[in-house]
């Protein structure tokens, strides 16, 4: 059984007031991580693998598989 089906389980059994107050306190957690982790930029991909594209020219080879 994996970990998760593990911790389900036992959440199950716990009374309803008990898994709110779980939720509650994830949903904490959750949220600080998500807000103190960095936001990445799509910027940071720029020039990204250019060197598969040394010697190749963009005009050609977009005649290539316009033809294929």
């Amino acid at each position: 059984m994996s970990t998760y089906s593990t911790v389900l389980n036992q959440v199950l059994k716990l009374a309803p007031d008990e898994q709110m107050r779980l939720i509650s306190e994830l949903f904490t957690h959750i949220r600080q991580r998500v807000i103190l982790s960095p936001k990445r930029s799509i910027l940071e991909l720029s020039g990204l693998g250019k060197e598969i594209w040394h010697g190749i020219d963009a005009q050609e080879y977009v005649d290539r598989e316009r033809n294929s």
